[in-house]
């Protein structure tokens, strides 16, 4: 690889971490782990993401997001944004920094394994109680329930874990 493709893809990670999630503004596609690969071949990017949900109606938000951003690159003149499906993103692949940005927007990440009896637990993102009720499984988008802290008394929602592990 030459030099300057090395720091194009460089540039293009960095990029990459300035383009948010549309619904919540304080995670990053990075902090998401939804960034599998960036190529570089001449004035090329091609970037490999894994979609959380293949259904998720952001994702042609976030493709358009992506070919921005990387444009802004100077010598790269062509963006291609493929969404894969192996690996299957999973809720693991968020970073620590992901998982602090859900909890200022309000949202309590996914544990991070699953207790004995395969059940998951989570805290409120706002005391951090874990005590709460499940009021829908089914929250605003397939990647969330709504869940009420019986301890500071909000609804808050929850990230469900996805994990390919039994």
């Amino acid at each position: 690889m030459e030099a300057s493709h090395s720091l194009i893809e460089t540039e293009a990670w960095r990029q990459l971490d300035t383009v948010c999630d549309p619904e919540i503004d304080t995670v990053t596609i990075i902090d998401l782990g939804m960034v599998d690969k960036v190529l570089v071949s001449d004035n090329k990017v091609s970037v490999d993401l894994l979609p959380t949900f293949l259904g998720c109606p952001a994702l042609g938000i976030i493709k358009e997001n992506v070919i921005k951003a990387i444009k802004l690159i100077d010598e790269v003149k062509e963006v291609e944004v493929n969404y894969i499906k192996n690996p299957p993103w999973t809720s693991d692949r968020i970073t620590s920094k992901g998982r602090e940005g859900l909890k200022v927007y309000g949202i309590a990440p996914p544990p991070l394994k699953l207790e004995n009896d395969g059940t998951w637990k989570v805290e409120c993102p706002y005391c951090g109680s874990p005590y709460h009720s499940v009021e829908n499984i089914f929250g605003p988008s397939a990647c969330r329930s709504i869940l009420y802290c019986k301890n500071c008394k909000n609804p808050y929602e929850a990230m469900k874990p996805i994990s390919t592990m039994n």
